[in-house]
């Protein structure tokens, strides 16, 4: 990943659409955590602050409440691959992108239609183009560890940490 954001975004990617992918996994959390709702939309101006004019920034937003361990009952999500496999996207935004797809296969078809299609990637931790070796291989890491830490053989286990019975301020979004 390159230290400047800006420097892998080119007028090529801008002369397409900005995806901001917002999901929260249950209504609970759409409830509950507020605050994570409000930042996956303030996502919107990192794409401005990259060049995109608001016209041309559309937000997925219609698969909250649903979890993201399969792309089959998740409207948004499928839209979204699609935008990316017509090379309609020039970027994709979401939170955290390993929220993206749960599924490693959902996944991964998502990592390889954005190299395909030359479609940047852009989360709270930076800003990754998936035809680059390096951003692909830090982008599939991500994804395979979301898969095991949210997997149904862990959930048990990890449910004591993901809730701060351990003291873990964090919460898990799977």
């Amino acid at each position: 990943m390159s230290t400047s954001l800006d420097s892998k975004v080119t007028t090529r990617h801008l002369a397409r659409t900005a995806y901001l992918y917002i999901r929260q996994s249950s209504l609970r959390q759409v409830l509950e955590h507020t605050e994570s709702t409000a930042r996956q939309y303030a996502l919107r101006q990192r794409a401005i602050a990259l060049g995109w004019p608001t016209e041309q920034i559309v937000v997925i937003d219609c698969d909250q409440g649903q979890s993201g361990a399969s792309a089959v009952d998740r409207a948004g999500f499928q839209q979204l691959v699609a935008e990316v496999g017509l090379s309609h996207a020039g970027i994709v935004l979401g939170l955290e992108v390993s929220r993206l797809a749960r599924s490693s296969t959902d996944w991964h078809r998502l990592l390889e239609l954005c190299a395909l299609s030359n479609t940047l990637i852009l989360d709270e931790d930076g800003l990754y183009d998936p035809s680059q070796f390096n951003d692909r291989l830090l982008l599939g890491l991500k994804g395979t560890m979301s898969e095991a830490l949210c997997g149904r053989p862990h959930k048990a286990s990890l449910s004591v940490v993901c809730h701060g019975d351990l003291g873990c301020s964090s919460k898990c979004m799977c």
